[in-house]
């Protein structure tokens, strides 16, 4: 397997250059690596922690938080629920939501449910809301990066995100047997948000699709974050940036014992965003793909009907 040679870029030492930078590893791969991204390291090593110590629980411990009718939108969605789309075998993992928690007079609140925490795991609560808080901080960042590098005013994202509907996701993929047939850990797919921030894909698994139609694996420096192009950026932007294909196949030999978790924040629009292609991203070679309007909200619901999360 080849290794996708994605430049390691630096919040601090590549500043003043990260929107070219950061354009060229998006156009190229779809993807682009950052160190220096701000979020605490022991804030991190804590949320592993409570990560491996909630999907130690049992299973009818966790299924205590599976809210049957919300899409898995918050907390715990069991083990082989979500199916990549066009996939026929569901995916080898479980996986537990945190989302943001407007005020109750917003009027995105019926987009957007509460978000409910295990009792059993102290310190849960406080650990994820303040990594999503600073999850959300590192994608307003890479995201005025991106809007510079279209042309755009630096800020050009901030209304479209502000109270979006982002969701980070702790990912487990338990230990794999031989009797699963032709599932694999997370199917071929493309992420349905603006862009996705991840953390854990040091350990082997994660790959792209490169445009000559080769899986090539990402192995990211120990605490770099892993930036992917998401399909409503690929949307917004008419394909100028797009989003490429990936998925997390399953181990071989000792490791296929072993459990891998990952944490991807989901970094999205604000449910009433209206999607309007941009202007600079159209044009006589490269004609609006998507002239009929959408909200964000009405994307993902349909996003996430064809991934199985929701009938």
């Amino acid at each position: 397997m080849d290794l996708a040679e994605i430049p390691v870029l630096s919040f601090d030492t590549d500043r003043e250059n990260l929107p070219a930078l950061i354009g060229e590893s998006f156009r190229t791969f779809g993807f682009a690596m950052i160190r220096d991204h701000g979020i605490d390291q022991p804030l991190i090593d804590r949320a592993w922690e409570l990560t491996r110590r909630f999907f130690a629980l049992s299973v009818e411990t966790k299924m205590k938080y599976f809210i049957p009718g919300h899409a898995g939108a918050r907390g715990y969605t069991p083990f082989r629920t979500e199916v990549a789309k066009g996939a026929t075998e569901k995916d080898l993992k479980e996986f537990w939501h945190v989302g943001r928690d407007l005020p109750i007079d917003s009027p995105l609140t019926p987009t957007m449910p509460r978000n409910i925490w295990p009792e059993e795991i102290d310190g849960f609560r406080e650990t994820f809301s303040q990594l999503y808080a600073q999850f959300d901080k590192a994608g307003t960042g890479i995201l005025s990066a991106i809007a510079t590098d279209l042309g755009l005013d630096p800020h050009w994202f901030d209304p479209a995100i502000e109270d979006g509907n982002s969701v980070l996701r702790l990912l487990h993929y338990p230990p794999v047997s031989e009797s699963k047939g032709g599932a694999i850990r997370a199917g071929a797919h493309e992420d349905i948000n603006l862009i996705t921030l991840l953390l854990g894909a040091e350990e082997a698994g994660l790959e792209l699709l490169s445009k000559n139609g080769e899986w090539l694996s990402i192995a990211p420096p120990v605490g770099a974050l892993v930036v992917n192009i998401g399909d409503m950026l690929q949307r917004v932007t008419n394909h100028v940036l797009p989003s490429t294909t990936h998925r997390v196949r399953n181990p071989s030999g000792e490791r296929a014992a072993h459990s891998r978790y990952s944490m991807p924040f989901f970094l999205h629009l604000r449910s009433d965003f209206r999607f309007e292609t941009l202007p600079g991203c159209i044009s006589a070679n490269n004609p609006d793909r998507y002239p009929d309007a959408i909200t964000a909200d009405d994307y993902l619901q349909e996003r996430l009907r064809e991934i199985g999360l929701k009938t």
